[in-house]
């Protein structure tokens, strides 16, 4: 350039090397993210309405990706995504990770556990650094992700660790994202009283199951068993025209209406009595697999056997926690209780069906529950069943039909 041109003595990279030092400085990026193998984990390459998801729950993942997108865009506050193993939080996260490094911005992501054997490693005399670098490194990183919170030893040292980082980031506020498959309320309340702060951050729970399943088979709860009743459907149902006295043919079409309204436009509780193999069973499932067929989850269990799942979580070898496995229950959007009343009536199991049951009538979400007439139904339930702004009880007429078919038989 001549002398007093304004760009006279400035450096500039030459047009062929231009690639090349980007190239350089995205590498140099990714080493100091720490991403290792996830830097294939990009939006492009995630898909956001999932694999034979219903409705809702592809609404959910889409809005989870549209989060994630928004805050790799502009990183502001803190973006908590929570929800079970491989459901595609570490997918968004990372996600957000490449989208900082292709636009030249610093970022540091790193594994919950991994970060606290980091730290535990610097006390180590061969340490090529030290505690007190490596722990400032973290907690002012410019972007921090930190993925799969929870899954530590929840030792008194590293629960210490955690708070000092996040509350660190907290008061400066630093952009984080942070990834879960914990509940909120499982969580350290000290860090939990921060991620409630809404001014700072936005929490998504993602309702996907695990992806790499086999779609809509790991759709449903390994709780439910709705597969063995997947041929008991409104349209299988035997009204028995031919077969019962007037009266209990018309008490039959009576319950299949009220069966079939509710499946409709689940509100409220439903409650069916009447003697074993009346049909009330098979009402319940077909309003579960008639609102499964609509895209809409429903979980459908037989008493006894959620009870077995309960105490099942108290076992060392269990995978999930007995907080997790009730919280699915007491929550599910639609729930089917089939056979009440025929559990092992300890006080234990009283006391966990009465917390189950009457969290689910004061939120109240749908709910339908079978029970035969000689059940022993506990009294705190049993009033809560005969609030009829709530809850509609029928009881079926009908004999056992499969005692019909007995003696005809034999006829």
């Amino acid at each position: 350039m001549p002398i007093g041109h304004p760009d006279f003595g400035k450096l500039y990279p030459c047009k062929c090397k231009i690639e090349e030092l980007k190239a350089k400085r995205l590498s140099k990026l990714r080493d100091m993210s720490n991403l290792g193998g996830l830097t294939h984990m990009t939006f492009e390459n995630f898909v956001p309405d999932g694999y034979g998801l219903n409705p809702e729950k592809q609404r959910n993942l889409r809005q989870a990706y549209e989060l994630a997108r928004e805050f790799a865009e502009n990183p502001k506050g803190w973006l908590i995504l929570l929800g079970g193993y491989g459901c595609g939080k570490t997918h968004l996260a990372a996600a957000i990770a490449n989208y900082q490094i292709e636009h030249g911005r610093p970022v540091l992501f790193v594994v919950v556990p991994d970060l606290l054997d980091h730290l535990r490693a610097t006390f180590s005399p061969e340490s090529p650094v030290s505690y007190d670098q490596r722990f400032e490194e973290v907690r002012t990183a410019p972007l921090l992700i930190l993925d799969d919170l929870g899954t530590q030893s929840a030792t008194p040292w590293a629960r210490e660790k955690l708070f000092q980082i996040f509350n660190y980031r907290y008061n400066a506020r630093l952009p984080t994202v942070i990834t879960s498959n914990r509940s909120l309320e499982e969580i350290d309340l000290r860090l939990r009283s921060r991620f409630n702060d809404h001014d700072l951050c936005r929490i998504h729970t993602i309702l996907a199951p695990d992806f790499r399943g086999s779609g809509l088979a790991q759709d449903q709860s390994e709780l439910s068993s709705l597969s063995l009743h997947a041929d008991q459907t409104f349209e299988s149902f035997d009204l028995r025209t031919h077969e019962l006295p007037i009266k209990e043919r018309e008490n039959l079409k009576q319950a299949f209406r009220i069966a079939k309204e509710y499946a409709q436009d689940p509100q409220g509780w439903l409650v069916f009595t009447g003697p074993y193999g009346c049909g009330k069973t098979h009402l319940a499932a077909a309003i579960a697999n008639y609102q499964v067929k609509r895209g809409y989850p429903a979980l459908f269990v037989v008493v006894p056997d959620l009870l077995d799942h309960l105490r099942a979580t108290f076992s060392p070898k269990s995978l999930v926690s007995y907080d997790q496995r009730f919280e699915e229950v007491r929550t599910a959007p639609l729930l089917i209780l089939d056979d009440l009343g025929t559990q092992s009536a300890t006080p234990w199991a009283k006391e966990k069906l009465f917390q189950l049951l009457n969290y689910r009538y004061n939120a109240r979400l749908p709910t339908v529950i079978t029970l035969a007439q000689e059940s022993e139904v506990d009294e705190r339930l049993k009033s809560r069943m005969l609030d009829i702004s709530r809850c509609t009880v029928f009881e079926i007429l009908a004999p056992s039909y499969r005692g019909e078919r007995r003696r005809k038989r034999a006829k």
